[in-house]
C-alpha cells in the first residue's frame, strides 16, 4: 500500500488536497465567524437584557396639565419599582451632573459625573482595576466617595497612586475609592468612559441640590422574562405615576436592548450555517473525490489485482487493501488540515493580541476544537464509506479478464 501511494505522489497529493481543503475551509468558516461574533456582542457595553427608561416632554393633555410638560421621575419610584415590578432583578436609578470642572492642585478639567448605585456594575460590565466600587453603606451614609475612569486617574494622578486621595467636583472634596475600565471591543465607548467619574448617588443628591431627583433607570429583568414585556410593565406604572395619558408614546423614553440583540443573534445563526453549508460541501466535494481516484486506482491496477486473485487472495483482502488506502489518505489530508487550519486561527489571535488590535467587529477568533475532531472523524468514515465502492468493484475483478488487461 505505501509503495503503491509514494510511487503515485502527484496523484496522492490531489486526491488528498479536496479532503484537506474541506477540514481547513470549515475551521477557518467557524473560526472566523466566531470572531465576528465575539466582536459584534463586544459592541454590547451594556447587560444583553438591559432596559433603559427615561422621562421627556409629554404630547397629551392629562388631567388638567397642558402638554409639553416634562416627566420627572422620583425616589418614590424606585420603590414602587421594586414593590410593583418583581419582574426585575436589577433596579439601577441614575442621575447625571452633566460635564462637570474636577480639580486638584493646578489642575482643573471638565469631567462627565453621575451619580448611581452599586447595582449600576450589573447592568454595564466595568472592571474595576483598582480599589472597589461604590457599596450599599456608601449610599445610606451618604458618603462622598468616588469611582475615577482610567484616563481621569492618568491626568489628574499620573503615576501616583489615586487611592485615598482626594478630587474636587465643583470644589467639593470626594475621596477617590476606586479606578474602572470598561469591557468593550468599542474602543471609541472605552476611551469615553474611561473620561467618567461615579459618586454615590445619594450623596450627589444631597451635595448638588438634586434631592431626589432620578434621570433615567437601568433595569435588568430576571431570567425567564422578557425584556419587552418588563418594558412595557415599568412604562404603564412610570406613567401612572407620573400623570401622563395613557395614551401619550413620547411622555417617556425607552431602549430595550435585548431586542437589538435577538437581531444579533439572528445574523450569527445565518452565518454559522452558511459556514456550515459551504464547509460540508466542500467536504462531500473531497471525498467524492477521493472515491473518483480510487475507481482509477483500481483500474490501473486490475491486472495487479487479477495476479493477487490467481495467487489466492480472497476478496476482503483485496477490499481491505483498497480501503486502508483510502482510509489512510483522508486520515492524513484530514488531519493536516485541521492542524494547518487551528495554526492559522491561533496565529491570527496572537496577532490580534500583539498589536493591541482586538476590537470593532472581529475578536478573539476561536473554533470548538471537540467539534473539529468530530467532524474530521466523520469525515474519515465518509472517506471509508467511498472507499467500499472501488473496494467491491476491485472484490469482483475476474482474474483471468484481469490477467489480460493491459
Amino acid at each position: 500500500m505505501y509503495q503503491t501511494i509514494r510511487k503515485n505522489k502527484l496523484r496522492t497529493i490531489l486526491t488528498a488536497f479536496g479532503v484537506f481543503w474541506g477540514i481547513f475551509m470549515l475551521v477557518i468558516l467557524l473560526g472566523s465567524g466566531k470572531g465576528y461574533e465575539n466582536g459584534i456582542e463586544g459592541q454590547f457595553d451594556v447587560a444583553k437584557n438591559a432596559i433603559f427608561i427615561w422621562g421627556q416632554r409629554t404630547s397629551l393633555a392629562y388631567k388638567g396639565m397642558q402638554p409639553g410638560r416634562f416627566v420627572r421621575f422620583e425616589n418614590d419610584d424606585v420603590l414602587a419599582l421594586r414593590d410593583n415590578v418583581p419582574e426585575l432583578d436589577v433596579i439601577a436609578p441614575r442621575i447625571s451632573l452633566g460635564t462637570t470642572p474636577v480639580s486638584r492642585d493646578k489642575k482643573n478639567i471638565s469631567y462627565e459625573v453621575y451619580g448611581d448605585y452599586p447595582d449600576h456594575l450589573r447592568v454595564r460590565p466595568f472592571q474595576i482595576v483598582a480599589g472597589r466600587y461604590i457599596n450599599e453603606k456608601d449610599i445610606l451614609e451618604k458618603r462622598k466617595v468616588i469611582v475615577i475612569g482610567t484616563e481621569v486617574k492618568n491626568v489628574m494622578f499620573g503615576e501616583e497612586e489615586s487611592i485615598g486621595k482626594y478630587l474636587k467636583i465643583k470644589g467639593v472634596p470626594f475621596l477617590v475609592i476606586g479606578v474602572f475600565k470598561l469591557q468593550s471591543t468599542q474602543m471609541e465607548e472605552v476611551m469615553q468612559a474611561s473620561k467618567e467619574i461615579f459618586v454615590g448617588n445619594t450623596a450627589l443628591q444631597q451635595t448638588f441640590n438634586m434631592v431626589n431627583q432620578v434621570h433615567y433607570f437601568a433595569l435588568v429583568p430576571k431570567k425567564g422574562f422578557a425584556a419587552a414585556d418588563v418594558q412595557q410593565k415599568v412604562r404603564t406604572l412610570l406613567a401612572q405615576r407620573s400623570h401622563v395619558h395613557p395614551d401619550d408614546e413620547r411622555a417617556i423614553g425607552s431602549e430595550n436592548v435585548e431586542k437589538e440583540y435577538k437581531q444579533v443573534q439572528g445574523l450569527f445563526l445565518i452565518i454559522r450555517s452558511f459556514s456550515w453549508f459551504v464547509s460540508i460541501f466542500t467536504i462531500i466535494a473531497g471525498v467524492i473525490g477521493v472515491g473518483n481516484i480510487m475507481l482509477i486506482v483500481v483500474k490501473e491496477r486490475t491486472k495487479e489485482i487479477g495476479v493477487r486473485k490467481a495467487l489466492g487472495a480472497t476478496p476482503g483482502s483485496i477490499i481491505s487493501m483498497i480501503l486502508q488506502e483510502t482510509i489512510v489518505i483522508t486520515t492524513i489530508a484530514g488531519y493536516l488540515g485541521l492542524l494547518a487550519s487551528t495554526g492559522m486561527i491561533a496565529g491570527i489571535n496572537h496577532l490580534l493580541k500583539a498589536n493591541n488590535a482586538e476590537g470593532g467587529f472581529f475578536a478573539n477568533p476561536e473554533v470548538d476544537l471537540n467539534m473539529a475532531f468530530w467532524a474530521t472523524a466523520v469525515l474519515i468514515v465518509s472517506g471509508a464509506l467511498i472507499g467500499l465502492i472501488p473496494a467491491f468493484k476491485a472484490a469482483n475483478v475476474d482474474p483471468v479478464v484481469a490477467l489480460r488487461d493491459e
